[in-house]
């Protein structure tokens, strides 16, 4: 499953900072349906590789636990790279996130 012709996620949030509201909600609403359909095709992976499936409601809500989860951690970056009176996000940003939250902690 690849996204083929997809604008990167990358590009879609640039174009969410420009964006008027309305064009923002329309932009959100890209994004959401491209993290739906990067759901679907991992869900779809997963049923084949492991022999389960897949309900319609169990990859629609993945995808909403996924969407807001990367929101809040794109806020905590923004709020990092502010402390350090940066406007770039840098890796070490991202590694703060990481040491900060259990689901992305990996044990040495």
């Amino acid at each position: 499953c690849a996204l083929g012709g997809k604008r990167g996620l990358a590009a879609e949030c640039r174009a969410m900072e420009a964006a008027g509201s309305e064009e923002r909600l329309l932009l959100i609403q890209r994004l959401k349906a491209a993290v739906h359909y990067t759901v679907g095709c991992l869900c779809e992976d997963v049923a084949e590789d492991k022999g389960v499936r897949f309900s319609k409601q169990a990859v629609a809500a993945i995808s909403e636990i996924s969407f807001r989860q990367c929101e809040n951690f794109a806020k905590d970056l923004e709020m990092f790279a502010r402390h350090a009176k940066r406007s770039t996000i840098t890796t070490e940003d991202v590694k703060l996130l990481a040491r900060r939250s259990s689901s992305l902690f990996l044990s040495r």
